[in-house]
């Protein structure tokens, strides 16, 4: 799910500034369980491809320029 998701941000699926699927919007999906799915966009956060905004969603950051 996590190299699925990074994919898509990195081919422009999921633009920078777009919010990212809500941890329920994943579980449906992938069929994974809630505490998978929070894993994977925690995962994305830490590798910079991602933000949380509490209380409004976890976004796509702006991606370095090669």
């Amino acid at each position: 799910m996590y190299d699925v998701m990074a994919e898509r941000i990195a081919d422009g699926t999921y633009p920078p500034g777009e919010r990212l699927p809500s941890v329920v919007d994943v579980c449906a999906e992938f069929g994974i369980s809630q505490m998978t799915a929070r894993r994977v966009l925690k995962e994305l956060r830490a590798e910079g491809l991602a933000e949380m905004q509490p209380g409004i969603g976890t976004f796509v950051t702006e991606l370095p320029q090669p």
